[in-house]
Formats: C-alpha cells, structure tokens, sequence
C-alpha cells in the first residue's frame, strides 16, 4: 500500500528534523556569541538563516505530499490549524503547531525592522519550542517510528541539542546559577519523561490504534496485511 508520496513525506520529515536541530544549535551558538580566527560570528548567522529557511521549504514539500498521499484522510484545514484532523489528531496538530511557530519566525525575521527589538527577540524565543514539538510529532505520528535507523537519527538529533544546551549553560557559569540550574533541572524532567513516554508508548505494539488512527484505517491495513500473507507470491503463501 505504500506509495513514492508515502516514501516522500517521511523523508522530507525525518530530513527537516535534521536539519531544524541544526538550525537551534546554529541558534544556540550566535546566543552565545561563538566565534573563532577561521569562524566569524556572521557566517554562525548567516548559515543559521539559510538552514531554517531551508527547514521551511522542506516541511511544504513535506506537508504537500501529506496532503495529496490518498490513504490518511489529513485535510487542508490541518495545515495551518491544530489538532483538527481526524488522523492521529494530537500528534498531527502537535507538527501544525511547530510548522505556525517556525512561520512565525520567518515572518517576524522579515519584519524585525519594522518590529520592536523586545517583540522579535520574544517571539524568537518562542519559536525555539517547535524543536520539541516537532520532535512529538515525528515520534507520535511517525508509522516508522521504531525502525533502528529512525529511532537512532531522532536520538542522535536530540542527543546533539541537549549538548548544545548544556555547553550553553556552562557557558560563563557561575553568572545567575539559580537561573541556570533552573532551566538545567526543567530538561532533565522534560528529557527523562519523554524518553519514558517514547518506550511506554510509540515503541509499543499497538501505538496507531491508541494514537487515534481512525478504525477503519487499522481495518484497512490489517485486511491488506493478511491478503499479502496468503498472497501465492508472498513468503508462506500458497504454491
């Protein structure tokens, strides 16, 4: 049942996760004004810019593809408004969510010099949370989730931000340590709960049922499943 579009859009998400975790440490790096003799601030920036616009278009291809793949039933209406598909709604609606807050970036960089400096840095730093939601998103909504090399791409892509987040911490520490520890403290609950949340949950058999796939589609794909296993060209099937 699968088709080039199904392929697609996995690729095109699972490529825009990459290159989104990128793009926060990019942004985590011009926060704290690294630089070097052979890597000056502006090219920090500028590389910053060009992958988040580049994260942009790839979650149009990515969304499109989504839209035209016939066998989920997603909706136009799901594209820029949250948790109205009848498809997995919370996971979906939880990528809507990260797909508008990056757009908002986009916009607001655009606008930054028409914008007060508070307002853009404020909504800037609001768009840093669609990391971890679009990490959500790919893991609940994700059919391929528990493949070795998925998985082991969505680890290695947190493992990276989490690195990121500490050097940054550690940065100029002991300067507002009780802030510091804070925020050290809220990650290690969020990363420990979602690590739990990951085993207990998309890892287990029976996740599309309990992740609001609807019931006709799970019936779908079992009927096909089964055809496949008594299919005469299939491993076991009949002679």
């Amino acid at each position: 049942m699968s088709s080039p579009l199904w392929y697609f859009t996995r690729g095109t998400g699972l490529v825009a996760l990459v290159l989104l975790s990128g793009s926060v440490i990019l942004g985590i790096a011009s926060l704290s004004r690294a630089t070097s003799a052979t890597w000056p601030r502006f090219v920090t920036a500028g590389l910053h810019r060009s992958v988040s616009l580049l994260v942009v278009l790839l979650l149009a291809a990515h969304i499109i593809t989504a839209e035209f793949d016939t066998f989920a039933p997603i909706g136009w209406a799901a594209v820029g408004v949250p948790f109205v598909s009848t498809y997995r709604p919370l996971w979906l609606g939880l990528g809507t969510v990260a797909f508008d807050l990056l757009i908002a970036l986009c916009i607001t960089s655009l606008l930054r010099a028409h914008l007060g400096y508070r307002a853009w840095r404020a909504v800037h730093w609001l768009a840093y949370l669609c990391w971890p939601v679009a990490v959500l998103h790919g893991l609940g909504t994700g059919t391929d989730t528990r493949l070795s090399w998925v998985l082991g791409t969505t680890v290695v892509c947190v493992a990276a931000v989490v690195a990121a987040g500490i050097w940054r911490l550690a940065q100029g520490w002991p300067s507002a340590p009780s802030m510091r520890m804070a925020i050290a403290a809220t990650g290690l609950v969020v990363l420990t709960v979602g690590t739990a949340w990951t085993i207990r949950g998309p890892l287990q058999p029976g996740w599309a049922r309990r992740a609001g796939t609807p019931r006709n589609l799970l019936e779908a794909t079992a009927n096909i499943a089964l055809d496949n296993r008594h299919s005469p060209t299939a491993p076991g099937g009949a002679a």
